[in-house]
């Protein structure tokens, strides 16, 4: 039976990719040995890393005072790196509240400098993206979270604001074109649409670095990693090149234009028959919020004993990772870019015939 892969991360990958992933753990470039152990030093590796920069480079448009980085923590070491290397202790940095990731980067944040919180979400369950709030200018950045994987929001504007976003795009980063030029740094555990978890993808403009007057620890200054062409300790080599073979995918694919008008319409077919069926209502009602990475929806009330039955449902025709996360409940299908049409439409076939059978 085919499996079609709604997880929301670690979630699917091409299948090409898996592929010469496949192969390179085998024997990576008829060396001989496998990518597990070769070198991080080796000029296999460093052509690796250097493919890897050049592919996110190009896809996103940077300028060459942006430097990128792969690190290992994870977005959550994220949530506190950026204002240690960019926030000093004496001045001000901007958060939008719109879910879980936000709100515990606001935390982390809060141990290096002033926070101001100018909107949340919070009060109407995160599923909404607030809007109309004011930025004071004398920040040093005001930080987002791109896209909510729990509760199914994403930003489809970028807010008016002359100081530089610093963005958590951990679960739709390469999924659409960005205007490069509005973020200060960018942060992205690859997990979603880059590649396996285990390394962590950052943009930032090296002018902003360096401010601070803090002593940073060597590992957590992001011009250590600059310096070391993020090889400071021993980068995670088989992430990074499952990485780089995703880049060259997306790249092959048509590029972030032809990632957004596929991501676009597989969220739409799915959206619709949310719409539509009597038994399905989703979870963010307006469609400016809604997210095309991380759908969610529930049963109406009228049909909610029936959650474990369309869960039995989905399984049966092979749609897995469908359950909501644990603490909003429902449902929740992630439509990241490896996820095909196809796969989209088998779980659309599932709800109808479940409104069949139960409506």
């Amino acid at each position: 039976m085919t499996v079609h892969n709604f997880n929301a991360g670690p979630s699917m990958l091409p299948p090409s990719v898996i592929e010469q992933a496949t192969e390179a753990v085998s024997d990576f470039q008829g060396s001989g040995m496998s990518i597990l152990e070769i070198s991080h030093r080796s000029p296999a590796f460093t052509a690796v890393l250097d493919e890897a920069e050049t592919l996110v480079r190009s896809l996103l448009s940077l300028p060459e005072d942006y430097a990128v980085l792969f690190l290992t923590g994870g977005a959550s070491t994220q949530f506190f790196m950026p204002p240690l290397n960019l926030l000093p202790p004496d001045a001000c940095a901007v958060y939008v509240d719109t879910g879980s990731w936000s709100a515990k980067a606001i935390k982390e944040a809060k141990r290096y400098g002033t926070i101001h919180v100018a909107a949340s979400s919070k009060e109407k369950g995160y599923t909404v993206i607030p809007k109309n709030y004011s930025v004071q200018s004398d920040a040093t950045y005001l930080h987002l979270t791109s896209n909510n994987t729990i509760y199914g929001t994403q930003y489809h504007f970028w807010p008016e604001t002359e100081i530089p976003l610093v963005c958590d795009m951990s679960s739709d980063i390469f999924s659409r074109p960005i205007p490069i030029e509005r973020f200060g740094l960018i942060y992205a555990g690859a997990q979603k649409n880059l590649g396996p978890a285990g390394v962590t993808l950052v943009v930032v403009r090296k002018d902003l670095l360096g401010h601070t007057g803090r002593d940073i620890p060597s590992m957590l200054d992001y011009n250590t990693h600059i310096s070391k062409h993020s090889s400071y300790n021993t980068p995670p080599v088989f992430p990074i090149y499952v990485s780089m073979l995703t880049l060259r995918w997306i790249r092959a694919s048509g590029g972030l234009q032809a990632m957004q008008v596929r991501n676009e319409e597989k969220a739409s077919l799915l959206y619709e028959e949310i719409d539509a069926n009597p038994l399905f209502r989703g979870v963010v009602a307006h469609n400016d919020d809604r997210s095309q990475m991380n759908v969610t929806f529930v049963l109406t009330d009228s049909y909610r004993e029936l959650e474990t039955d369309f869960l039995e449902a989905c399984k049966a025709a092979g749609c897995v990772g469908v359950k909501g996360h644990r603490s909003a409940g429902g449902f929740r299908a992630s439509l990241y870019n490896a996820m095909p049409a196809t796969s989209v439409q088998v779980l659309v076939d599932v709800m109808r015939d479940f409104s069949l059978r139960y409506g």
